[in-house]
């Protein structure tokens, strides 16, 4: 049974009304102080901080060959993820808190009365920045490392071919970053959303992302420290870097991948219920 005349005139008008809310964030998101600057930041150090691990890592101590190391040269590369979703999660946070604390987010309300579609605006706008900016700093760490890998011995004769996006393994890691820092950007939208404060959001986003695993690695019992990788948003999201020796993984690269966007998916789940049910 084809759709009536006025249900197909609600969904166009529901459409619209989605459509011109993103384009609203996105002008809001982009005059935020501070909003381009860490744009870029998440490309510098994605670039800058996995330029210097590729840089930092030689073949000299091999033995008796350099394919005996079994080094990860993709991940290595792609080790300034680590240190650009610190950006990402500032920006998403961001997003959400900086209404807050301006007072503005009545005045967004006015707008947007709907509250699950603003938060949907923002998810939008918040995670295309953050897979835009993901792809520049990906591609510009492989291709540093790609520059720079050799010289250190990483050859294709030693056993590490040239970094390129037409290897299989590659492409995942890749592909799995740019997602890695959407889902990161989503996560702190969500909880920026349920906290309503910047500092605390971003405390809190922080918090997993790096005091986390800290904590886990002193767990001393082997079995509940795995368990705990396994669960874990960055260590388990940071599974899709692996191109090799992927058996000794606590988790695979897409299901460790599939935890973060479990951990994104109950923030926003949580944050958008607390939206909708409180006063602004």
């Amino acid at each position: 049974m084809q759709p009536s005349a006025a249900v197909r005139a609600t969904a166009a008008m529901q459409a619209l009304g989605t459509l011109r809310a993103v384009r609203a964030e996105w002008t809001k998101l982009r005059t935020v102080p501070g909003s381009w600057w860490l744009l870029v930041a998440v490309v510098a150090l994605t670039v800058a901080a996995g330029g210097a691990s590729a840089a930092a890592v030689t073949t000299e101590h091999c033995h008796p060959t350099p394919a005996a190391c079994q080094e990860d040269t993709v991940k290595l590369s792609l080790t300034g993820v680590w240190v650009g979703q610190a950006a990402v999660a500032i920006l998403g946070a961001l997003a959400m808190s900086s209404e807050y604390g301006t007072g503005t987010i009545r005045a967004a309300l006015t707008a947007v009365p709907w509250r699950g579609r603003l938060l949907t605006a923002k998810a939008v706008v918040v995670s295309a920045l953050a897979l835009t900016t993901g792809a520049l700093g990906v591609l510009g760490s492989l291709l540093v490392g790609r520059l720079v890998l050799p010289g250190n011995g990483f050859t294709a004769e030693a056993g590490y071919p040239p970094l390129s996006l037409a290897d299989g393994p590659t492409l995942r890691a890749a592909v799995g970053s740019m997602l890695y820092l959407g889902l990161i950007a989503l996560l702190a939208l969500g909880v920026a959303a349920l906290v309503r404060d910047t500092a605390g959001a971003i405390t809190v986003v922080l918090a997993l992302l790096y005091v986390f695993p800290v904590l886990v690695s002193l767990v001393s019992s082997e079995k509940w420290r795995e368990r705990l990788q396994e669960w874990g948003p960055a260590s388990a999201g940071m599974a899709v870097q692996a191109t090799r020796n992927l058996h000794s993984l606590p988790i695979g690269p897409w299901p460790g991948l599939g935890v973060l966007a479990l951990y994104a998916a109950a923030a926003l789940l949580a944050g958008g219920l607390t939206f909708r049910l409180r006063d602004a």
